[in-house]
């Protein structure tokens, strides 16, 4: 059984989550707490495997708390957020100091939809349990790590991630230099965050970053990341690629997938194309990989050892889709390698 524990000012949604939670066969709620201070007693006295816990709570709030627990005592944590404009910073800021994932706090909106919440919840939580989780070191952003590299515009770069996948991208940009053929990545992210997402990562990187705009080119230098509930494809008008978003069913559970992505590009047999596919829960990308390793695409998998959740590129593994399983700090300068080969 997971052991979780539910940390929320909140009676109503420390009851909800609970009730969703314990609709799970292999998930026990162990508790509730109503702010960090409780939080910590309960910790200690129940010793659960993952913990939810509310970002905006008296006494202290939630990212407060998480910097003191993953430097004293580290856990797999599941950030309980509000998907607005002030609160996807926040819960950005909670994933780099080492919270697993997050989910939108429940809201009448949500109530439509409640399965699917609940099914996502559960979702996050098993995942949560099997992730690796790192101890909070405050660390200055360093620069780009890989030369500069022969620009070749008849090249692209796609990328996909989930679980663990804004950190892991982050890494993989920041070690870009800004001389770089366009980058397209689908990460599973909800609206809002995806746009927070791009803005973060624009300021700490030599590169363009951006959410992806229907119908606009594909332009070097720059990196374009899938919208929140927007699939993201690449079409090609008169020889030159261009972005294409739609809102068609999810696939995989998912919109944005990976595998949408992926296969676009692989569909359209454009030459000298380099994938990765990073850390994430289940399978999302794995089909899609593959196809692109058919196409002539070169193609990465993130190593065991240095993904959160070892799902995705396990998966693409499992395929045969890869050419290269690298750790993740590897991974910039593989697409580099790469791009200078295909020059």
């Amino acid at each position: 059984m997971i052991k979780v524990l539910v940390v929320d000012d909140s009676p109503l949604i420390r009851a909800l989550l609970t009730e969703i939670l314990s609709q799970a066969h292999d998930i026990e709620v162990v508790g509730g707490a109503e702010d960090p201070f409780e939080a910590r007693d309960l910790i200690k006295k129940l010793n659960p495997d993952v913990l939810t816990l509310d970002v905006e709570m008296p006494k202290m709030d939630g990212v407060s708390f998480l910097k003191n627990l993953m430097r004293l005592r580290p856990m797999p944590v599941i950030m309980i957020s509000t998907l607005t404009q002030q609160g996807a910073p926040i819960t950005l800021e909670a994933l780099e100091i080492g919270a697993i994932d997050f989910i939108a706090k429940p809201t009448k909106n949500v109530a439509s939809q409640m399965q699917v919440y609940a099914d996502d919840l559960i979702e996050k939580v098993r995942g949560a349990a099997l992730a690796k989780v790192r101890t909070f070191k405050s660390k200055p952003m360093t620069a780009a790590s890989v030369n500069q590299v022969p620009l070749n515009t008849n090249q692209l770069i796609a990328i996909g991630a989930s679980t663990g996948g804004t950190e892991a991208i982050k890494e993989v940009l920041l070690r870009l230099p800004k001389n770089f053929p366009p980058v397209v990545i689908t990460q599973h992210i909800p609206p809002v965050f995806s746009a927070s997402f791009a803005e973060r990562m624009d300021r700490t990187c030599e590169l363009t970053v951006k959410e992806a705009e229907h119908g606009e080119k594909l332009n070097p230098s720059t990196v374009y990341i899938a919208p929140g509930d927007y699939h993201f494809s690449i079409v090609k008008k008169a020889g030159i690629l261009h972005c294409h978003l739609d809102q068609n069913a999810p696939v995989n559970r998912h919109r944005p997938a990976v595998d949408v992505l992926f296969n676009s590009i692989a569909h359209l047999k454009v030459a000298n194309v380099t994938a990765a596919l990073l850390t994430g829960m289940g399978a999302d990308g794995a089909h899609g990989l593959l196809k692109l390793k058919q196409a002539g695409a070169y193609t990465l998998a993130q190593d065991e050892a240095s993904s959160v959740v070892w799902g995705m590129p396990k998966a693409a593994i499992e395929l045969d889709a890869h050419h290269q399983i690298v750790a993740l700090e590897k991974v910039a300068e593989n697409l580099a390698l790469q791009v200078a080969k295909n020059k």
